[in-house]
């Protein structure tokens, strides 16, 4: 059986060992010189090198549990209670690897933290971007309206319509921020059975007129005699169905299409797929798809206008219902976004 030995212990040992053999060589010079007892000598010198082993460690693990004591006085663990536990009973080994452990863990919790703080500059910048444009377009045209002495009240009419497009957008995102706030913070969610056929055939109604506009065909793909029942938050569902459609149409080809299928995805879940046949995406940017105000092509993202939140809210809402959102598209062919829901019991 192999005996392991701590770094403390191996110390000792060398300790030992050095003071035996000065010890040694100090005895080798009284027998030779002296004649002193062979059997005598070689008891002294065990007697030496077990005494020095052992004034040697427990001297050096008394001054170690000083030292740590006062690391301990400090405040550097007071986030790690489990490293103060056991001082009394100290495994030095164990505890150069949890310190390690500890300093791994602080690492990426700094790391964290710049990242956060990347992200709320960006946020912060994106914010300010995305407020920005429609203000200062609706003030230009307020101040237009305001400044000069338009004879023509067809053109006011159409300053003061382009003015309220733009405080409609900002109306969007203030929304759609405050919307995604709340379900950060832990939006309790109203959940109720309801049939999900039902509801994306509300949302057709809501969207029918917009989507005539480019001649685009909100419909399901198959006939569903009996109505599908499943268990979540009917209007945050809805807002879901509303969002991707809203999207399906702004970016979807004259007379052009969008299909709906619900199928069953496992034993406990539906799984909802909207397809159309749009633009579709480069598999480059689905990756960053559900961002806050990212936009595949800026410039003709904020022609369509919108909150440029539409898709990080469907992604907050379906994972506050522990569900999976996903995305699949290949450009000039389309996209197919998909979200799972429980059945109702």
């Amino acid at each position: 059986m192999r005996m392991n030995l701590t770094n403390l212990q191996k110390q000792a040992l060398r300790t030992a060992l050095a003071s035996l053999i000065s010890l040694l060589v100090f005895v080798a010079i009284l027998y030779f010189l002296l004649e002193v007892n062979l059997l005598n000598l070689i008891v002294l010198g065990f007697v030496f090198f077990a005494t020095s082993y052992l004034i040697y460690f427990f001297g050096m693990k008394k001054f170690i549990e000083i030292q740590l004591g006062r690391v301990y006085e400090s405040n550097l663990f007071d986030n790690a209670p489990s490293l103060k536990a056991d001082l009394d009973d100290v495994d030095f080994e164990n505890f150069i690897e949890r310190i390690r452990n500890f300093a791994e863990t602080k690492h990426k919790e700094i790391e964290q933290l710049h990242n956060r703080d990347d992200f709320r500059r960006d946020f912060i910048g994106d914010v300010s971007h995305e407020l920005k444009t429609p203000l200062f377009t609706a003030q230009g045209y307020l101040i237009t309206v305001l400044d000069e002495d338009l004879e023509d009240p067809a053109l006011e009419k159409k300053y003061l319509g382009r003015a309220n497009k733009s405080i409609e957008r900002l109306t969007y995102i203030v929304k759609d921020l405050d919307m995604i706030a709340k379900l950060e913070s832990g939006m309790k969610l109203e959940q109720s059975k309801f049939n999900i056929i039902a509801t994306i055939n509300d949302v057709f109604e809501l969207l029918e007129i917009r989507a005539s506009k480019k001649n685009i065909t909100l419909a399901f793909n198959e006939v569903y005699d009996y109505p599908i029942l499943v268990k979540a938050d009917k209007e945050k569902i809805e807002q879901v169905i509303i969002n991707l459609l809203t999207n399906s149409i702004k970016y979807g080809n004259v007379n052009g299409s969008t299909l709906i299928n619900v199928s069953t995805h496992s034993a406990h879940q539906v799984v909802v797929n909207v397809i159309d046949n749009g633009v579709g995406i480069d598999s480059k940017n689905i990756p960053r798809l559900f961002e806050r105000f990212y936009r595949v092509d800026k410039s003709r993202s904020r022609d369509q206008g919108g909150s440029g939140l539409g898709l990080a809210i469907v992604k907050h809402i379906i994972e506050a219902h522990e569900q999976e959102v996903l995305v699949k598209s290949t450009v000039g062919e389309g996209s197919t976004f998909s979200f799972t829901l429980n059945k109702a019991n």
